[in-house]
């Protein structure tokens, strides 16, 4: 039979020394890509909150409604590459604020649209969201900004190759 060890014995064989073949977390790019991200969200859904009671996922919805309006919940998904059900959450939460109306689409999906209000909503949250912009590149130089852009493009091509479970 196993048994389960005691939280004594789990202690006592704990590894207390760093391995030695780890992560180098200061170069990794992934980590460091990750960092930025949460702390550009953090910071948006703190003051996004504040001001309007809506979250960093509510204004994704929104914006991207404001670049590809009357696309499906599926469609922001995928653009936004986000979970269904997150934009799910987010497109009903927009609904009952009559930020957004959908309309019925083709095989039962829902076409969405921004509201005059969610045309308002959006253009008072798009600041928030420039500004967490204009501080992380404030160190950088036009051409470094250019430069960094062309190689998140080059990136962002690979998220299909990333979304492969097989790679």
């Amino acid at each position: 039979m196993n048994e389960t060890p005691s939280p004594g014995d789990l202690t006592s064989a704990a590894i207390t020394k760093p391995l030695d073949d780890v992560i180098d977390s200061d170069a990794f790019i992934p980590r460091l890509l990750a960092l930025l991200s949460n702390a550009l969200v953090w910071r948006e859904s703190m003051l996004l909150r504040r001001e309007f009671s809506l979250g960093t996922n509510d204004w994704r919805v929104l914006s991207a409604l404001g670049v590809r309006p009357g696309s499906s919940a599926t469609d922001v998904s995928e653009f936004l590459v986000m979970n269904k059900a997150v934009v799910s959450k987010a497109v009903n939460v927009l609904i009952s604020r009559s930020l957004i109306a959908s309309t019925d689409g083709p095989r039962g999906s829902r076409n969405l649209f921004l509201t005059p209000a969610g045309v308002d909503m959006h253009n008072m949250m798009l600041p928030i969201s420039l500004a967490g912009e204009d501080a992380l590149l404030s160190q950088l130089s036009a051409g470094e900004v250019a430069q960094l852009r062309v190689l998140l493009g080059k990136l962002m091509s690979q998220i299909p190759r990333l979304a492969n479970k097989e790679t």
